[in-house]
């Protein structure tokens, strides 16, 4: 599926939907990053910046942190949250996603939030809903995953107050990982400095050249002195069983607290979750004093709260 990156934008260049980093300014991505900072600081208190307006969730792939602080976020936001069932609902009877996105629309929804093991889908039907509706892009194939990378850069600027000049880490499954080709951008855009991807060739995409990163296949000579290091989780529904093995893997690219003294002394550690403990990391480090994992599911909330914001904002 072609992926046309200029939709997100409306004709004066500003955010209607959230599908992808691309094509995002380095002015847009800190706008963000500073009204999440205003939600944090006001998190006691419930605002009705999307007051009579309805989010549907449709997660079509199962996710358990990501779902649950989108409906966080739209219930602190005022809005009415539509958990729809697609385990049970009329996709898997023969009805088509475009179907029951129409569906939806004529129940008056104002955004979905969108999930999909297909790569692209969410730009799809971005470009299939009516003028006035949102779509936010919560993880699609292997493409993309735009408000992980978002918390993510909250999480650091927050401990590092800065991007310019940092050195950070992305150990583990590039190939397969969403997260990790929306984090690369991120961090290309906020011109950190120095970019480093880890792991075993046979995980990495076949453009890792074009990218702007430096490839190490040792660890600790990749997270040497680094500042933040960023742990991928290990796909392993997306590759086929015998084409690593974990105990292998945990070996060579396992994150303990003796591999960890390679990286810089106030180094952070940070991993989207789910954590694949005594896989890609040990529990010594997750639940570590360099451990800043559970601030990024805290982030969560509040920068999917400045992203719905946002893109309502600008549709009005």
């Amino acid at each position: 599926m072609e992926i046309d990156k200029r939709i997100q934008f409306n004709s004066d260049g500003k955010l209607i939907h959230f599908l992808n980093i691309e094509g995002l300014s380095k002015d847009q991505i800190i706008e963000i990053l500073d009204i999440a900072e205003n939600f944090i600081e006001t998190s006691n208190k419930k605002n009705k910046n999307l007051e009579n307006k309805t989010v549907a969730s449709l997660f079509f792939e199962p996710s358990t942190r990501t779902k649950t602080t989108f409906e966080l976020a739209s219930k602190k936001l005022s809005a009415d949250f539509i958990n729809i069932d697609i385990a049970n609902s009329s996709t898997l009877k023969g009805e088509s996603i475009i179907d029951m996105i129409k569906t939806l629309e004529a129940m008056s929804c104002d955004m979905f939030v969108v999930r999909h093991s297909i790569s692209g889908t969410p730009h799809f039907i971005a470009k299939e809903v009516g003028e006035k509706i949102s779509v936010i892009n919560a993880g699609d194939g292997i493409h993309a995953h735009p408000t992980q990378a978002m918390l993510d850069m909250f999480t650091i600027r927050k401990y590092k107050n800065k991007f310019e000049g940092l050195s950070v880490a992305i150990v583990g499954d590039i190939l397969h990982s969403r997260v990790a080709k929306s984090l690369i951008t991120s961090l290309t855009t906020l011109n950190v400095k120095n970019i480093n991807v880890i792991g075993p060739k046979i995980l990495m995409p076949e453009n890792l050249d074009t990218l702007k990163v430096n490839y190490h296949e040792n660890l600790e000579t990749g997270i040497s002195k680094c500042d933040v290091v960023i742990m991928l989780r290990l796909q392993k529904e997306r590759m086929h069983e015998a084409l690593i093995s974990t105990d292998d893997y945990y070996q060579n690219y396992g994150l303990t607290k003796k591999k960890l003294q390679s990286a810089a002394k106030d180094v952070i550690v940070m991993h989207p979750g789910p954590i694949n403990r005594g896989i890609e990391i040990d529990s010594e480090v997750a639940d570590g004093k360099n451990s800043v994992i559970l601030d990024q599911v805290t982030s969560g909330i509040s920068i999917r709260m400045a992203i719905m914001t946002l893109i309502i904002k600008n549709r009005a």
